[in-house]
């Protein structure tokens, strides 16, 4: 099934689309953290609100990424940004989630403590809540940036998708390898992705580490 003449002289192509992927995975993900964390920010403690945004992300998150596009198509047509809008959909409820819960977690004693110190709202969240809430919002971020890696797959089928046009291409024109290839780095993506950020998320909570053990 692997033929190395056919990867060696498609690199081109391969290499490009793998920076392809790897772009709209960033963006998309990037996007996603900065909506979900200004809907967090403004609807944490407002339980009215609450219910309703996390429902809507929940429901963006449940539309099938074909039936997205296809709605997508007709309004931006077959563009990076359709691209965008249907793979940052999927993560702003992962996103959202992660951070409300990390924010919950925070401990009362923490809050009355920051609280004392004279800390005002922002100070108190910037330098009390996100680091204590850091674990949970990491644990987010790796959960979405390997669903989105794997979504990107979809889009090639309107002209973007990274890896997903390589694996396209091989099946449009009958050739196993290109199909392989882009299954296998895909993957590879993914399971890189999901080590680097535990790691990642490891060494920027380091007291989280002492706390468990």
């Amino acid at each position: 099934m692997i033929r190395w003449d056919v990867i060696e002289g498609n690199l081109p192509l391969i290499a490009s689309k793998l920076l392809e992927h790897l772009a709209l995975t960033a963006v998309a993900v990037g996007i996603g953290l900065a909506i979900s964390a200004l809907a967090a920010y403004f609807i944490r403690g407002r339980k009215r609100l609450v219910g309703p945004v996390t429902g809507t992300f929940s429901l963006l998150y449940t539309i099938p990424s074909l039936a997205l596009l296809a709605f997508l198509v007709p309004v931006t047509h077959l563009s990076f940004l359709t691209a965008e809008i249907a793979l940052v959909s999927c993560t702003l409820f992962i996103l959202t989630r992660n951070i409300l819960a990390g924010l919950a977690a925070v401990p009362t004693d923490a809050l009355e403590a920051a609280d004392a110190m004279g800390y005002g709202r922002f100070g108190r969240l910037w330098h009390v809540e996100l680091p204590l809430a850091l674990p949970l919002i990491m644990a987010g971020i790796r959960i979405a940036t390997v669903t989105t890696l794997g979504l990107v797959m979809v889009t090639a089928l309107i002209g973007f998708g990274g890896l997903g046009q390589v694996m396209l291409r091989g099946y449009n024109f009958r050739n196993d390898t290109l199909v392989l290839v882009g299954f296998v780095l895909t993957v590879a993506l993914g399971l890189a992705a999901d080590l680097g950020l535990g790691w990642l998320g490891r060494a920027v909570t380091p007291w989280s580490r002492a706390r468990g053990t």
